[in-house]
Order: C-alpha cells, then structure tokens, then sequence
C-alpha cells in the first residue's frame, strides 16, 4: 500500500509540475505565442513548425489539437491547415520525454530551488514566468522519482514481468495498453512518463517491451480532440479525425518495422539507459511519422471527410468568427483571438457610420436595410465579447494581457455606442427622406466636411488599437482633430440658425441637421475614449 501511496503521490507531482511549467512558458512566451497566429498559412511545412513551438511551450499535444478544433470551428483555420499543426504538434510533445529522461534525484532538487529564488527575490515579471518553468520542471522530477520508487517491487512482480514480455512479443496488446492507459489520464506526456518511470525503477529492462506501448499511447492521446469535438462544425470534427488517422498510421507503420528491423538493438547502441532509449524512439516515432506521412495529407484530410460525411449545416448570422471556448485553454492565444473579434466590430461600426452618412444625399432601402441588420449584429457582438472578457479576465494572464482586457471592456462599450450614433443618424436621414423635412445642400456639404475628421479620429484610434501599443504622437493628432470637430458642431449651428432666418431651411429641418451633428460630435468622443484606453 505504501508503494501505492507513492506513485500517486508522484503522479501528482508529476501532473502539477508539467502544469507549472506550461503556465510558466505560456505567460513568458505570450506575445511569441500570439504572433504564431497570424502566420498560419496553408503551407504545411510552417504549420509544423507552429505546432511544435505551440506544442513545446504548453507541454501537451492534445491541448494543441484541442485549439486547433477550436480554430476550426471558428472558421479562424482551415482543415487543410490544421494538419501541418497537428504533425508539428505530436513532434512538439517530446520535449517532455527528453526532460524526463534526465536524472531526477540529480536535477530536480537544485530546479526546484533556483525556480523558487527567481520567484521570491526578483522582481521581474519574465524572471518569475522562467521561476515557474524551473520549479515547475523540478516538481515534475521529484514526482518521476517518486512514481519509480513506487514502482520498483514491479521489478520482481512475476505476472507484471509475464505482461511486459507478452507486450514485447504481441504488439496488438501492447498497443491496446498505451491506447486504454493514455486515454484514461487524457495525457500522453503523463503516460510515456510513467513508461520512463518504469525504466527507471528497473521494471523495464528491454525497450521492446515499451515500443508498442508507446505507440498505442500515441493514439490513446487523440481522444481529448475527439471529445473536443463533440458539438462543433462538421469541420471540427473531422481535424480531430485528421489527429486519429495520423497517429493511428504512424503506430501502424512503426509496429511493422519494429517487428521487421532490430530496433531494440539500434535503440540499446544509441544509449544503455531505458528512459533515454524510450525518449529517443518517441521523438524518431513522431518525427519520421510526419515526414512520411506528409506528402500524403491530402488524402487523410480526404479519408476524414470520408468518416464524418455531410455538408456544414445552415450558419446562424450572427456568431463569433474568431473565438471559441477550446481557445480558452491557451490564454494569449485566447487575448489575440477577442482582439481579432473587437476589431471585426469596429469594422462594422465604420461602415455603419459611413453608410449613415450617405443617406442625407440619396437613401437607398436596401442600404437602409443592411446598416439595421449590421446594427442588430454589434449589439450582439457587444453582449459576446464582453461575456468572452469575463471568462478570459479569469484565467491567468501576463500583466499587459491583463491591462488589454481591462481595456477592451471600455473599447468594446465605446464601439457598441458608436453603432447606436450610427442608428441616429440613418433615423436622421430618413427623416430628411423624400424631403419632407429636407436640409439644404449647405447643410449636408457641412456634415460630409464634419463626418470626414469623425471618421479620421476613428480610423486613427483603431489603427493605433490594431498596433496594440499606446503612441503619443498619434493621441496627440487625435485630440487635435477631436477639438477641431467640437469647434465645427458650435459653428455648423450657429450657421444652421443664420439659414432659419434667411428661411434657407425650416424649423423641422433644424432638428434633424442638429441630431446629425450632435451624433457625429459623439462618435468622435468615443473613438477618443478607444485611443485613449491604450494609455496603461
């Protein structure tokens, strides 16, 4: 019971570290990370180089395929795309192998220290995030030596010595051990963990023994993706079919070879330590996989499509493009993707404001008709975004992700009232439909003149939102024009009541060329309030 004891309490450990550890790197590398997103392109080659940084910065291939089910789904990436992420990430998940492999009595104490000094002495938020790392790298090989002392009466344990020479000898139950064990603790750098804990504890004497276990455990990871993937797109669904069939070939492929080709015997001249020997054949594993089966994606996105048949239902009009709530789980990725779906809103806003304008000229009822619907989807992009702030505000974030979103609270709000001026003004100018309450062309050249510096302090505001980065210089321009912009709302009424008393314009037709000014003064207010929410 004792030797039980310890290898749960080493599991534990185990989990808390490469948890620690993903924290760390995640909120040290946060603005590498948000970076990687925009440079997903359709070429697969770079898809597997983000995987794999994506992948060795939060330790875990299925929290990966996870955001990428998520990105899918979202209509952020492709199927196509997400099969050179997917590749990368399998490769990416070694890292945690070869970490493993280092002597933990050796190593893991002095991590453990010198994480906690950089965490306790320094005042360095990147110092910190790296304290994490350390300590967190430190814990994960206190808990490996602790699971291998648990484990050594496996040593001399006769029907566990049976089993393994069984797994050596059958690699069908050898795979269905890594598949069921993996995907029991939803982890598969957990599990090659626990087989190099095995190794160390001298349980394991011959790496054969753990070759089809390990590749079985390359497969029992795809069921996180696959539970992922439950309620989403046709589209999602079928990336995380697209994860299963690349590990489910390449466990395939490697249980042929290794039953045709001494691998064992390669594996022991490489290195005489099982766990390096272990570390060694997953990376090969993953890394000769993706380069075999690359050439050949296409037709495992085409076999995919095959197994989830059918067309995408009906979208719904209204729904978050860039955001989804398996993004969550990779916090700056989750900051950059609200950022995305903001600056869509603003884009809409625009070109509502734009198109309000116009209609003091001529109105058109099909324009009429599409800034209402447009209206209707900022109010609920307004209601979504700001629910989707909530819970991002909640996880832990680095510092200037947590100032974006406390930030983006206001911005949101601001461009949400934006859309309402918007709205005043088209009821403004429908108004002055058919003139039955028409304004002089004087007074519509005034408000193209006024709508012209509206819409440069709001594209300036956005720009520098766009940028992520707060500059004087432009604040300064912004406010320039913002005062040039209440200086011509003063003027234009006062030269509105000079054409009342030529009877140039009527009474009627004074209010409405007061709301259209009093709207257009008010947008640029809150495009000032975005530039300005920069300012931490």
């Amino acid at each position: 019971m004792q030797h039980l004891f310890e290898f749960l309490s080493g599991l534990g450990l185990f989990l808390l570290g490469m948890n620690m550890m993903s924290e760390g790197l995640e909120l040290a590398a946060g603005s590498t990370l948000k970076k990687l997103v925009s440079v997903l392109t359709t070429k697969k080659i770079l898809g597997v180089l983000v995987g794999i940084v994506v992948t060795g910065v939060i330790q875990s291939s299925s929290a990966t395929t996870v955001m990428v089910v998520g990105f899918v789904n979202a209509g952020i990436m492709t199927l196509a795309q997400s099969v050179g992420v997917i590749m990368g990430a399998n490769i990416g998940t070694t890292v945690t192998s070869v970490l493993v492999a280092f002597n933990p009595e050796f190593i893991g104490p002095f991590a453990i220290f010198f994480g906690v000094v950089l965490v306790a002495f320094f005042k360095k938020k990147m110092l910190n995030h790296m304290g994490g790392v350390l300590a967190g790298f430190g814990i994960l090989l206190l808990g490996l030596d602790l699971m291998s002392s648990g484990m050594n009466p496996l040593r001399d344990f006769k029907p566990f010595t049976d089993m393994l020479v069984e797994f050596s000898e059958n690699p069908i139950l050898g795979l269905l051990a890594g598949i069921i064990f993996t995907a029991v603790i939803q982890s598969s750098s957990a599990s090659i963990g626990i087989l190099q804990g095995l190794a160390m504890a001298g349980a394991i004497v011959d790496v054969r023994a753990a070759l089809f276990v390990l590749f079985g455990q390359n497969i029992g990871t795809c069921v996180t993706a696959l539970l992922s993937s439950v309620g989403t797109s046709k589209t999602a669904k079928r990336t995380a079919v697209v994860h299963l069939l690349f590990n489910v070939l390449g466990a395939l492929i490697f249980t042929v070879i290794c039953m045709v080709l001494p691998v064992g015997d390669w594996l022991r001249a490489a290195t005489p330590n099982v766990a390096w020997q272990i570390a060694i054949a997953h990376i090969v594993f993953n890394v000769v996989s993706t380069l075999l089966l690359m050439p050949f994606s296409n037709l495992i996105v085409k076999l995919a499509c095959l197994i989830v048949r059918g067309k995408e239902g009906s979208e719904d009009e209204l729904k978050l493009l860039y955001v989804d709530e398996r993004i969550l789980k990779t916090p700056p990725i989750a900051v950059a993707q609200i950022i995305r779906e903001t600056e869509r809103m603003a884009e809409m806003a625009k070109k509502n404001i734009t198109l309000a304008v116009s209609m003091f000229e001529k109105v058109d009822d099909n324009v009429v008709e599409d800034i209402y619907k447009r209206e209707k989807y900022i109010n609920y992009l307004n209601h979504e975004i700001t629910l989707y702030l909530v819970k991002i505000n909640a996880l832990d974030l680095a510092e200037s992700d947590s100032k974006m979103i406390g930030s983006l609270f206001h911005v949101v709000n601001d461009l949400e009232r934006i859309g309402d001026h918007a709205e005043n003004l088209l009821e403004a100018a429908l108004q002055n439909k058919n003139n039955t309450v028409a304004i002089s062309k004087a007074a519509i050249d005034e408000l193209n003149i006024m709508f012209n510096d509206v819409i440069t302090v709001f594209t300036l505001a956005m720009d520098q939102f766009d940028k992520g980065k707060y500059d004087a210089n432009v604040v300064q321009e912004i406010n320039r024009i913002e005062a040039n912009v209440d200086k011509m709302a003063d003027e234009f009424q006062i030269n509105h009541v000079e054409r009342l008393n030529q009877l140039k314009c009527s009474p009627e037709s004074g209010m409405v060329f007061a709301k259209a000014v009093s709207n257009l003064e008010r947008v640029s207010d809150h495009a000032t309030n975005i530039a300005d929410a920069l300012d931490f």
